[in-house]
């Protein structure tokens, strides 16, 4: 008679999990943030600049040292800041629980889920930089086209 083999899932598991919420986190700040809490319209944000510049300049010609205000930032806006480190941070976890559960000789797929969600959280943030860094570099080509450098 043989009797089956039950594998753990443990790390696995908590890796899955860990994974969901670290891509979860990937997704937040780009998509669903913007719709609960919009950025403000361009012109706001301009005529918002202009007046600071026109202070600043103001007080430097009085001879005052302006004392730019504090400004309160909106939960929203540190949530755009903090998830993304906590998306790769979590992901990375993931991943570890994930490789760590598949050296434990836990069930395969459950430890792959894991390392597949944290491979997936890292991956949107890496593509969101990647998606950055050539809208600068399409930037820099225009501009330099534009001033007859290439």
């Amino acid at each position: 008679m043989t009797e089956a083999i039950v594998r753990s899932r443990r790390l696995g598991a908590i890796g899955c999990v860990v994974g969901l919420l670290a891509l979860v986190a990937a997704i937040l700040p780009h998509w669903v943030l913007p719709v609960i809490d919009p950025p403000p319209p361009i012109d706001k944000v301009i005529v918002d600049v202009g007046h600071r510049i026109k202070d600043r300049l103001v007080a430097r010609i009085k001879g005052v040292d302006d004392q730019a205000p504090v400004r309160e930032r909106s939960w929203t806006a540190r949530l755009r800041q903090q998830l993304p480190l906590a998306a790769v941070s979590l992901g990375l976890l993931a991943i570890i629980l994930g490789v760590i559960g598949q050296l434990r000789r836990e069930e395969r797929h459950i430890a792959a889920m894991a390392t597949t969600l944290g491979g997936c959280a890292v991956a949107v943030q890496l593509s969101f930089l990647l998606m950055g860094v050539l809208v600068l570099m399409a930037i820099i080509y225009f501009v330099a086209d534009f001033l007859s450098l290439f």
